[in-house]
């Protein structure tokens, strides 16, 4: 009977982790729109172009990068890659939902950092 009790806690557990996940709370990102091949924004090493635009542009559209969003700690990956791409090497606020382990922002809206 206890063997049957904690299996059923198992599975209601288990089964209860993926809805969890999927209502977390919409939250308010800061930083600059980089690209995947310079995470931390320091375009100087890459030197894909005069500016940091430049070398953001050419490392996404010539060598496969995806833009991210640097928050002057982490490179979180963004979902929606049409949204990031006008604030290419700017500052901006995400809106999103934060998957901590997989390092991604489900995109809600990007606009300009105040």
């Amino acid at each position: 009977m206890k063997f049957i009790c904690l299996l059923s806690a198992i599975v209601l557990a288990t089964a209860a982790a993926p809805a969890g996940a999927q209502n977390a709370a919409t939250q308010t990102f800061t930083g600059v729109i980089t690209d995947s091949e310079c995470a931390d924004a320091d375009h100087g090493r890459m030197r894909m172009g005069d500016t940091d635009l430049e070398c953001v542009k050419a490392c996404v559209d010539a060598h496969g990068a995806t833009y991210v969003l640097f928050d002057g700690k982490t490179a979180w990956e963004l979902t929606d890659q049409a949204k990031a791409a006008p604030f290419a090497a700017k500052r901006v606020t995400v809106t999103g939902k934060l998957d901590a382990g997989k390092k991604r922002i489900q995109v809600e809206s990007i606009t300009a950092a105040r």
